[in-house]
């Protein structure tokens, strides 16, 4: 019986992590996906900046600014040219897109 209950609660453990995995992996993709329609326009594919003189996310500057500070300016945005995402993003796709941000710093 005692084998059965550690079996089981063995299983329970793998399942969670199989799950979290997955849905780690598909925020990732939500991320890119967003980040592909709204931000490599400017951006850069990867990151490394392009039109409109946009920062490399690799560069010192941005390193170094907190994810609070990167999630303050996709949500109100850097005029002139950078829009303003609060009402377009949900709280939780601008925290993934900063998370996906700073993998391409990387």
């Amino acid at each position: 019986m005692k084998q059965l209950s550690y079996r089981l609660g063995l299983a329970i453990l793998l399942a969670f992590g199989v799950i979290s995995v997955c849905a780690t992996s598909a925020v990732a993709q939500d991320a890119g996906a967003t980040f592909k329609a709204k931000c490599a326009m400017c951006h850069g594919a990867d990151g490394k900046g392009g039109k409109m003189g946009t920062r490399d996310f690799a560069s010192p500057e941005v390193k170094a600014e907190t994810d609070a500070q990167l999630v303050e300016i996709i949500t109100k945005g850097k005029p002139p040219r950078m829009p303003s995402y609060d009402g377009k993003l949900k709280e939780t796709e601008i925290k993934d897109l900063v998370a996906y941000i700073r993998g391409l710093a990387k």
